[in-house]
Order: structure tokens, then sequence, then C-alpha cells
């Protein structure tokens, strides 16, 4: 049978995943265009970012491995068949990374060091008092995989952690609150938000005006997780009403950023060319050929979405 990787890559990059790839799927038949293969030969399919319809006409289609950890843009394309196990992408090495990534962000507001990045840009020398770790309320929003290991890690370096789900997580040292009635309450404890959501339909757009006023005056906010989540409108609103003292972004809703966008020259706003937390072909690789594997011996499917709740 054959594997059919099917993504937006190109070039360099496409290289370097079909050599992480055939590096850790050694015996496997690994393609990148359907047309070189008979299509019912095809039972696997690895994919980022995959054309509309690369997926469809294939009839002995067994298992969707994506290479990305989110997977909002697979469940929203019609062609690709439903009827198939979709697996995400948990790779430890990932969540490490964005981990890093919460703790700079926190750090630095904790700390102001982006109040003394814009200091500087004005030869302005000027202390602030500093606030310690354990005086500094930090919720971060969604308890998966990422979201766990970012709970963790702020809470290793002394922040008061406190965490929110949909359902019911239990993390060691961590306030973990779950379901409806409970996100006010977290919102409004939060001095620094970070947002790890799946982006679904009840999640798209839940930072707006009305999020924003439930939390107290002057927290920052920390989008780590999709631009979708947020109105722009609103947090810029929230920005310059004092609502909000600072936005760290690493995603947005139009990607790349348009160059004409407030965000670029906000002095309230840290931007990331959504780097968070990038997918490392070496890690993903074998991650991607344990799931490959366990279908080849009839074993259980690891990190498979549940397409009724969008993640």
């Amino acid at each position: 049978m054959t594997i059919l990787l099917a993504t937006d890559f190109a070039g360099d990059e496409l290289t370097q995943w079909l050599t992480a790839l055939r590096s850790a799927l050694p015996g496997e038949t690994l393609i990148t265009e359907r047309a070189s293969c008979d299509a019912a030969s095809v039972d696997i399919a690895i994919v980022a970012n995959p054309p509309a319809g690369a997926l469809a006409g294939l009839p002995n289609l067994k298992l969707i491995q994506s290479l990305w950890a989110g997977v909002d843009k697979l469940l929203r394309d019609a062609s690709v068949p439903v009827d198939v196990p979709l697996a995400r992408m948990v790779d430890p090495a990932m969540n490490a990374a964005m981990a890093e990534t919460a703790l700079w962000a926190v750090l630095s507001l904790q700390r102001g060091f982006f109040a003394y990045a814009q200091q500087q840009r004005v030869a302005q020398w000027q202390a602030h008092p500093q606030r310690r770790a354990d005086e500094t309320r930090v919720t971060v929003l969604g308890l998966g995989q990422m979201g766990r290991a970012v709970a963790q890690r702020l809470a290793s370096n002394g922040y008061r952690v406190s965490g929110w789900s949909t359902r019911e997580t239990q993390i060691d040292g961590i306030d973990a609150r779950c379901g409806d009635a409970q996100l006010p309450r977290v919102l409004a404890d939060a001095q620094i938000a970070i947002n790890l959501l799946p982006l679904t339909a009840a999640t798209t757009g839940l930072f707006d005006a009305g999020t924003f006023a439930r939390m107290r005056r002057g927290p920052s906010f920390v989008n780590l997780a999709r631009g979708a989540h947020v109105v722009d409108a609103d947090l810029l609103a929230a920005l310059a009403s004092g609502q909000l003292q600072h936005a760290v972004l690493d995603v947005f809703a139009t990607e790349p950023l348009p160059a004409s966008h407030p965000f670029w020259s906000h002095p309230q706003v840290t931007l990331l060319p959504h780097v968070a937390a990038q997918t490392d072909p070496r890690s993903a690789a074998q991650v991607a050929a344990c799931n490959v594997r366990a279908l080849r011996e009839g074993q259980a499917l690891a990190d498979l979405v549940d397409r009724r709740r969008g993640y």
C-alpha cells in the first residue's frame, strides 16, 4: 500500500519533510502526487494544508494523519472524507516549544520588558516597580496537550496559575476549572490570560468586547491559538480604553498579517509571525510514523479527532 503526502510544501521544505518521513518510515512507499499511483493503493494520507479535493476518491483510505496540531481547516474542507479516522499532531517537542514561548511572554509582561523595549526606542531611562512571579495570576484557557504543558511550565516558574477548559481536567498544582459557568470567574481573576483553545464554532470570535469586559481592568492577553478566536476591532478598542494593558499575538485571522494592519505599529501589541511552536519535521515524522505502524499492526490509533467537538 501507499502513503500520500498531501501538503502545500514546496522546495526545500518539501525535501526536508520527505527526508524525515522516509527515514521514519523505512519500507513504506511515500508519494506526493496522486497521479503517480493507483488511487486504490493509497491507504494513508499524511497532510498539512492539503489542496481541496486531494483526499477525495481514495476508496481504501484508512487514516488521515495531520502534521499540524490544529485541524480546523481540515474539518471545514467538505472534500475530506468524514468516515476516515483523522489524527492530529501531538508532538512533545511542540508542547515544549509552546511552553517556552508562553514563559517568555508571561515573564516579559510580568517584568515590564515590553515597556522597556518601547523606552529604548525613544532613549528613555526609567525603572519601574518589579513584580514577583508569585504575585502574578496567569490563566491558561484550553488545557489540552499544549495548554497543560504551558500551565505546568508557568507553575514551575513560580506563577499563580489557573486554567479553564470545556471538560473537567486535573493537573497537579493548577487550579483547573471547566464549563461555561466558570469562564467569567477565571477571566476576572487573570492578570495575564493565555489563549490555547481549539478553534470551533463555539470559540470563534470568543475574545470580543463582552469577553474583554469580563476581565479585570488592565490585564494582558496572549493569543497562541488561532487568529479567528479574536475580534480584532474589539481587541484594539480594549487596548485604547485601558481595559487591556498589552497583547502578545502569534496568530491572526489573515496570515501573513497585512502590512496595513494596525497591530504592526501599535505600541501595546507585540507580534510573532505564527512561530510560537513550529512543527519540527524530525520529531513530527516520528509521531506520524507511530500511527502508521499502529494502523499496519492493528493497534489503537493515537490522538484521533472527535469531529463532533471539532478537535
